[in-house]
Parts: C-alpha cells; structure tokens; sequence
C-alpha cells in the first residue's frame, strides 16, 4: 500500500442469532441449510395479509447476552421500524429492524492485531430480520424463503480501522465473542456471519474524511483481505489521476478479485423508515438485562494467562479460543495451583489424544471428571507416577470410566519413594556391574543412564527414576 495514503474503514457486520426459532414466528431458524426449498416458511414470515409478528423471547435473551459479550450498554427501551424496499426476497416488502432506538449502544471489541491490543469501537447492535435467498439458474431467478424472517444482530462500528489486519483482527475476535457467549456459531461458511466494509482513503496528513464505498456482504476472511486491497488500489488510482469517489455500494467478485457497482450509497430517506405498528416496544427489566451479564471475555482470559499465568503467548491463545476449553482449564488450574504443567497436559496430551483418534473428539468427550486429569498432574508432580506413564493414565481417563489412582495402581504405575529400599537397589546393581562401573570411572560418562536403566528394571519400573539417579550420583564419582 502506498504510503502517501490511508486507508480508512468501518464494519457493518450482519451475525445469525442461534435462536430455535425465527424472529417473529414459530418456523426453524435457519441455522443450516434446509433439505429443500421453502419447507420452513408460515403466513407470518412470507407476509401474508392480516399476519401479526411475536417477537422471540430466545432472540431477545439472545441479544442481550451478545451486548454484553460486546461491552455494549444495553438498552431498557428501544423500538421496532419498517425499512421499506421491494425486492423478491423480501415477501414483506419491508424489514423490520431497529434504526432510531436499537437494542445496545456503544461497547468496544479487543483483540491482538500483530502482537498489539488494539480496541475497536462499537457503535451500536440492532437486532432485524433476514432476508430470503434468490437462485439464479437457466435464466430464471427462483426464491427460497427458509431464511426469509430469521434473526439477525447487525454490529456497526465506529471508522477505526487503518488496515486489513486490523478488519481480520477484530473479524476473528468478534466470530468467538459469539461463540463464547452462546449468541451465534457465526460460521461463515454457513453466512451466519457476513460483512459490509465501508472503506475510504485519504492523504496521511488529512483529518476529514472522504467519500466511502460500501463493498457488500463479503464473505470468508481471506476473501475480505483481498477485497480491501483491491478496493485501496482502485480508489488510490482514481485520486491520482484526479478523479473522485462517489459514494456507492459495490459487489466484490472474489472469483475475478472486481468490485462491480450496485447502486448508490442510500439515506435513512430512501427507505421511508417509520415504527413499526405492529410492534410495541421492546422494554427490559433491569434484572433482566444485568443476570446476562459476561464477567470475563476471551480477551480477558488471554491477557490474564500471560501475565499472572506467564503461559506463552500461542498457548494463552489456544487455552482461551473457546469457552469450553478455557473453563477446562480453569477448573484444571484451580485444582493443580500449577498454570504451565495444567496448559501442557491439555495443548500436548489430551489434545494430542484427541487428534490421532478415528472421529472428532473434544473435552466435552473425556469419560472421567476433570478432577482425575488434574489427579493425574497432582501425582506427577508428587513423583509417584512418571510423566511418561501419566499419558497412559490420561488416554484411559479419556476413553472409560474411573479414578486417576485407581487406574495407577491396577497398572501397577505408582512410583515407590522409600529411600531406604532405593538406596539397596542402587548398591546391588553397582556390585553387578562392577566392569560397568570402571569403564565409567575411566571416562565412559554415557553409562551413567545404562545405571539408572538396571535399577529400573530391577524395581520393575515403580520406583522413582529422579531418586535413583541422585543416588547414583553420590555414590559414583563425577
């Protein structure tokens, strides 16, 4: 990118709700995609006349959570209008979605962007419904309406974006505060979660901003990393030559890497926005909204494990990816008191375990309570089982049922520290391998492990091997 230049961006970002149900009616949200065609439809979301909305309960509850995973202030009042537009896949010929009073104000989004925090700003969420989906085949464009009336969050930021590793950044950090407070799978692949970049460029020294272009519903990190550069590269050339920028909405060709215009950047005025009269207000207890309250995001968690945990910063990331292994992990901790040796069994065993098996396993999987993994760690750092003998342990806590010590000692793996009885077999494996013994006293220092193999053997591996190699130590010379 040039450096005369700056890019300038904002994110309007359209995220599924994971509702049972649609926005304002009983029909199957459209979490995955149907087995065919206009199967999950009513009167209600095809717009049919004298068809009254409901709104959702799970929507709402939904929501909620999701402003407060966004820091967001939600509010106690807010209110439903009409957006009017006519196009096939809107059977209503308007949608209903939240303009003037949205649901959450404000709120904030952090995350590392190349080794940095940054925070990006929000500016509010409204919640609205989906449109349907058009197929154009053979010359004709058909209507599936399964999607027509699911719910949607629609997330606006403030234009507080200068790169595309900043737009990625907060795109991936966003896609696991849904995750992690359960509001949305927000999987791309299944548009659950879609974006509109609002870019713009202007000189580094500028302080206003210039006219923006609206690149709609790119879908696929890599595909909005590609459509950014390109869309910089267009504008930055039009400025040079002495053009300017009109203020439009473009659709991006990820398959010809083109921006193609769709139509002009509409006003509020545009889509005869009025409330919605068949929809009272939205009003919220404050009960309500403070019992879904999130204490502690990924973020929060991430930052915590580097400095009060001193993990690395990969595994701090890997241990707070989702909610499910970030709290497997606390409660490891909580038990263990040891951070590093609780990250290693998770990231380098049990993870290990799950990935060399036949189907997909995760912690959710594992057979035994959490508190037998932690046993297992506890015993290791006791010396009463070898941390080469705890990873068999750990695969039959995973797979059956049972208690850490119960399956150490059926497998006869508990280490025997009783320096008296380790101190005799020293002293019998030295007199045995007496040739041994002088070939090491005349420099052949690599027998020393040949020792502690012998006493192994001869306490049929349940004896401590780090005490016997101190007593090795002492009674044999350096």
């Amino acid at each position: 990118m040039s450096s005369k230049y700056e890019i300038v961006m904002g994110l309007e970002t359209h995220v599924r709700i994971k509702s049972k149900t649609k926005m304002f009616c009983s029909c199957a949200n459209a979490l995955e995609l149907a087995s065919e065609a206009n199967i999950n439809v009513c009167p209600v979301c095809m717009g049919f006349p004298g068809m009254l909305p409901t709104l959702s309960s799970g929507v709402v509850d939904l929501a909620v959570r999701a402003s407060h995973a966004l820091r967001s202030v939600v509010q106690e009042t807010s209110i439903f209008d009409r957006k009017s537009y006519f196009y096939p896949d809107l059977p209503m010929g308007y949608q209903i979605t939240q303009l003037y009073q949205p649901v959450a104000m404000g709120g904030e989004v952090k995350t590392m962007v190349n080794g940095e925090l940054r925070t990006f700003r929000i500016h509010h969420m409204h919640i609205e419904n989906d449109a349907g989906k058009l197929v154009h085949s053979g010359g004709k464009t058909l209507c599936d309406y399964n999607r027509a009336g699911s719910p949607l969050m629609e997330i606006v930021t403030e234009p507080d974006f200068r790169s595309k590793d900043d737009v990625l950044g907060y795109l991936e950090e966003l896609q696991k505060l849904m995750r992690w407070c359960g509001a949305s799978d927000a999987d791309m692949e299944k548009w659950q979660l879609r974006c509109d970049v609002n870019i713009s460029v202007r000189l580094q020294w500028e302080t206003k901003f210039r006219n923006r272009v609206e690149l709609k519903n790119v879908n696929g990190f890599a595909s909005i990393g590609r459509a950014i550069d390109a869309e910089y590269t267009r504008q930055v050339e039009i400025y040079e030559a002495g053009g300017t920028i009109d203020q439009e909405t473009r659709g991006w060709s990820d398959e010809r890497w083109v921006s193609t215009p769709m139509r002009s950047k509409e006003d509020a005025m545009d889509y005869r926005y009025f409330p919605d009269p068949d929809l009272p207000p939205l009003h919220l207890t404050t009960e309500f909204i403070t019992s879904r309250e999130i204490r502690e995001l990924p973020i929060d968690r991430r930052l915590r494990y580097l400095e009060e945990y001193k993990l690395i910063d990969d595994d701090a990331r890997i241990l707070s990816e989702n909610i499910i292994t970030s709290n497997f992990y606390e409660e490891l901790v909580n038990i263990t008191k040891d951070p590093k040796k609780s990250c290693s069994y998770i990231t380098t065993i049990l993870f290990a375990i799950f990935e060399s098996h036949e189907t997909k396993l995760s912690l959710t999987d594992i057979k035994a309570e959490t508190k037998e993994i932690a046993r297992v760690i506890q015993l290791v750092n006791a010396d009463e089982l070898s941390s080469t003998n705890s990873k068999i342990v750990i695969e039959k806590l995973v797979f059956e049922w049972g208690q850490a010590d119960s399956w150490v000692d059926s497998l006869s793996l508990r280490q025997k520290n009783d320096l008296g009885a380790l101190e005799s077999i020293v002293d019998a494996v030295l007199a045995e391998s007496q040739a041994q013994v002088e070939e090491y006293k005349s420099g052949k220092i690599n027998l020393f492990g040949f020792f502690v193999g012998q006493c192994m053997k001869k306490s049929a591996g349940q004896w401590n091997p780090k005490i016997f190699t101190d007593i090795i130590k002492k009674k044999l010379p350096n």
